[in-house]
């Protein structure tokens, strides 16, 4: 496969800005100077790389490449730096994944620090998918709970997240006067974070048959989801550091404390001697230890 760094350079820049134009606008060149890049090197590779929709995306064939590209382009930068260290560089960019509570809890928190630095392109996604961003080129690291590591890919254990079934008071008190029994759960509305999503359920199953269908609220974003449950949308499983000592307006109770359930967590990323990536690394994997429940 004979490939230049400029063809890999626009196979990440179409990717991750989503079009042969804005692509261009990144690389400060035309647009038909993008497509013709793009198209050498799927003549190179043999294969469609990309699909040139709206927002154009990778494909099958093209997430090797695109990972590739960006391990190459991770190299390029770290040795610029080292040969021209008295240069004015720009602020390296790190795309990561990130489960969305880790996001809402203790992660962006870890990160701060590291903000005047580094760029951060922050991915957000169930903790079960994403380890597929990291497998697909699309980050160079992921929070996950996948331990099985992806190809190419090193795997550090963090601690787990606990959740605990949650709801309001009032909500508690109209639909689990006598606790969560079977026949309240199958009444009671729930509140889910996506189709994705499979705590609430794993719970119902242990109370309810696989059949039971129960009426449930979607709500796709961490800080919304709680919100949700603070409300009485319905119930919902709450990551534990999310539960204060609110009364009133805005509190949670959890309501079933045998229903409990650690998720593991580890951190993913690419084989590679790269600085930025290890702070990334070394600033959640810290986080991790001091937040986290860690396993004995």
């Amino acid at each position: 496969m004979d490939v230049d760094l400029a063809q890999l350079r626009t196979l990440v820049a179409v990717v991750d800005e989503g079009t042969l134009e804005a692509a261009a606008r990144r690389l400060h060149v035309t647009p038909s100077a993008v497509s013709q890049r793009l198209r050498a090197l799927e003549v190179a590779t043999g294969r469609v790389l990309v699909q040139r929709g709206r927002p154009a995306s990778v494909t099958t064939a093209g997430e090797p490449v695109l990972r590739l590209a960006r391990q190459v382009g991770l190299l390029v930068e770290d040795a610029s730096r080292h040969l021209e260290p008295t240069e004015p560089a720009a602020a390296p960019a790190v795309p990561i994944a990130v489960n969305a509570d880790s996001l809402a809890t203790w992660a962006l928190p870890a990160l701060a620090p590291l903000a005047s630095e580094l760029r951060f392109d922050l991915h957000s996604s169930d903790q079960t998918h994403t380890s597929a961003l990291l497998r697909a080129g699309t980050v160079m690291g992921a929070v996950t709970s996948d331990a099985e590591p992806v190809a190419g890919c090193r795997v550090t254990g963090l601690g787990s997240m606990r959740y605990l079934p949650c709801a309001a008071p009032s909500f508690v008190e109209r639909w689990f006067p006598e606790g969560p029994e079977a026949e309240a759960l199958q009444r009671a509305p729930v509140v889910v974070f996506d189709r994705r999503d499979d705590l609430q359920h794993a719970y119902l199953r242990r109370h309810l048959p696989a059949s039971a269908e129960v009426p449930i609220h979607y709500v796709p974003s961490s800080a919304d989801f709680r919100s949700a449950v603070a409300l009485g949308f319905g119930w919902g499983m709450l990551p534990e550091l999310q539960l204060d000592a609110r009364s009133g307006e805005g509190a949670v109770t959890p309501f079933d404390l045998t229903g409990a359930v650690d998720v593991v967590l580890y951190w993913q990323q690419w084989r590679l001697e790269s600085e930025p990536l290890d702070r990334v690394a070394g600033a959640l994997t810290g986080a991790a230890r001091a937040q986290l429940r860690q396993r004995k």
